[in-house]
């Protein structure tokens, strides 16, 4: 059960690929999102430890630790746990904010738990945690264009100029729903964002 008063210490977590040839693909909206909740709440993602880069600030009373993991996609359950492991960060305060293709680019889905759905690096977080029970944000990427398109390629391609103009909106929301999540819980952020679009 979400009460305010339990909140301390959270930790916001983007998912993508390090280095600079996936910086634009699908596969690193996640990394873009948390780059923007780190822009706005003036908090550098700088520090190299846990397999990742992270950093700290304050927000509304909590401590919020903003996570990118560095160990590419498939593993990043691996950072995940060492830094909630060493901050004694429970899986309900875990955000996750990640790709998602079954999603339109511009809309997004928040959720308080559940599966993978195909997506590894969820399934390397909840293979890590031991939990399903964290708190996601997906963000649409789009699906392929053809069902026997290679889904790797797929997710490691670039967005059209006009699916970016979308995203820059969702991205903008996911920033938006994770700070709502921590500051009034998983439902208020669903309510709010949940299908949300240009």
């Amino acid at each position: 059960m979400f009460r305010k008063s339990d909140t301390e210490n959270w930790l916001i977590v983007g998912l993508g690929n390090p280095g600079q040839e996936y910086v634009r693909t699908r596969h690193n909206a996640g990394f873009r999102a948390l780059d923007l909740l780190a822009q706005q709440l003036n908090c550098k993602v700088e520090k190299l430890k846990f397999q990742g880069l992270y950093g700290q600030v304050s927000y509304n009373g909590s401590k919020l630790f903003l996570l990118k993991p560095q160990t590419f996609m498939n593993l990043s359950g691996r950072s995940v746990l060492q830094l909630s492991a060493y901050f004694q960060i429970p899986p309900q305060r875990i955000i996750v904010l990640f790709d998602d293709i079954s999603l339109a680019p511009g809309r997004l889905r928040i959720r308080a738990e559940g599966s993978a759905g195909g997506h590894n690096g969820i399934k390397s977080i909840i293979q890590e945690l031991g939990s399903q029970e964290f708190p996601r944000v997906k963000i649409g990427v789009g699906s392929k264009p053809t069902p026997e398109y290679d889904l790797a390629d797929w997710v490691l391609s670039a967005f059209s100029a006009s699916e970016e103009k979308a995203l820059a909106i969702s991205l903008e929301n996911a920033a938006k729903a994770a700070l709502t999540i921590v500051d009034k819980g998983v439902s208020e952020a669903a309510n709010r964002f949940n299908g949300s679009h240009p």
